[in-house]
């Protein structure tokens, strides 16, 4: 997309498993954009609630895919088979575009040639729709612009990135890489898959402002609702990125990109899975970990982090080092203030300063 872009079609693909209490929310928000050039496509994969009533109640304002229940990936996988746009934006049905979303994505398009994603910031709303003021990622973490490749063959997991409704992409990028592998990625995890491989296809833009809100409820199939350790979610978090790992090199070496390193390490993937191993070692999911490998792995990780300065190389060191030598009761602690910024309040404004300054 070049300077055409103003005049090109957004296709919104709203996927959507038994969210009927929100779906009308998420499909009236897509058909409200100030940008008119749009087509919204509704997947439903296999609800057994009200949805395929809320989506008749619309009539031919959007598109229907019906499905039987498949997951996140096959749904995905049908909307964009049936979609005409360049520019795509999957929104999860319990989640809401601004109304200003689509003319944002396309603006973006527009400015910047070779622009495989375009990621925005997003407000958390709660189950009743509302706002609560938590922007996400937090203020203080930057959002990456520009050529990722590298970033994301170094340590994809430690840039900020947003779910599967905080982004839109080029049509041309997704096809490169789909299908999204139905199997790995299942009932949820698929945006996984899309947000780190689309940038291998091209440019990132980031926009700081935000153009979605992004819904958390009781019923949330993969994000949680309470900022409480949950190792079932981290340990499912690691089988993610260990697949993610595997796509990204497998299409860095098919586009023969060059400086590949041998092995994709990010500290928040080896932070995972030291804490996992530390706390709950019977269920942890890669079977040849050790404390002692996680730790060399994690300073490794930590030598690659370009983008942030050595105060927070130095406080990554120290968390690692305490973690491994902590008792259970001390390292579970560790873990909450590492993995939930709420819990460090204080520290988030020196955080940022270092993540600016790398």
């Amino acid at each position: 997309m070049g300077e055409d872009a103003l005049s090109v079609l957004v296709s919104i693909v709203v996927n959507n498993y038994n969210y009927g209490q929100f779906l009308r929310a998420a499909i009236d928000s897509a058909l409200c954009q100030s940008y008119r050039a749009i087509e919204v496509l509704v997947v439903d994969d296999g609800s057994t609630d009200h949805s395929r009533d809320i989506m008749r109640s619309y009539g031919d304002r959007v598109t229907p895919v019906l499905k039987e229940n498949g997951g996140q990936a096959s749904a995905l996988n049908a909307g964009f088979a049936q979609s005409h746009g360049d520019a795509i934006i999957f929104l999860d049905a319990d989640d809401v575009l601004l109304p200003h979303a689509a003319q944002r994505v396309v603006e973006a398009f527009a400015a910047q040639s070779q622009v495989a994603k375009i990621q925005y910031r997003m407000e958390i709303i709660d189950q009743d729709g509302q706002r609560t003021g938590v922007i996400k990622p937090p203020r203080h973490i930057p959002l990456p612009s520009g050529d990722l490749k590298q970033q994301e063959l170094l340590f994809p997991f430690d840039l900020a990135w947003l779910p599967t409704s905080g982004n839109a992409f080029a049509a041309r990028a997704l096809q490169s890489i789909f299908p999204i592998p139905e199997q790995v990625y299942g009932k949820v995890g698929a945006d996984w898959y899309l947000v780190h491989l689309t940038p291998l296809a091209g440019l990132v833009v980031s926009l700081d402002e935000v153009c979605a809100y992004y819904r958390v409820h009781t019923c949330n199939h993969y994000e949680l609702s309470a900022s409480n350790l949950n190792l079932t979610h981290i340990r499912q978090t690691i089988v993610y990125a260990d697949h993610t790992r595997r796509y990204l090199q497998k299409y860095a070496e098919q586009l023969r990109l060059p400086d590949r390193p041998k092995e994709i390490l990010s500290v928040s993937t080896v932070a995972n899975r030291i804490t996992s191993l530390k706390l709950e070692p019977d269920q942890h999911p890669i079977a040849d970990d050790t404390i002692r490998k996680l730790f060399r792995s994690a300073l490794i990780a930590i030598s690659r982090r370009r983008d942030v300065a050595w105060p927070m190389k130095v406080l990554f060191r120290l968390w690692f080092a305490l973690i491994a030598l902590a008792p259970k009761s001390f390292a579970r602690w560790l873990a909450e203030v590492f993995f939930f910024p709420a819990r460090r309040t204080q520290l988030n404004r020196w955080l940022g300063a270092w993540h600016e300054s790398g």
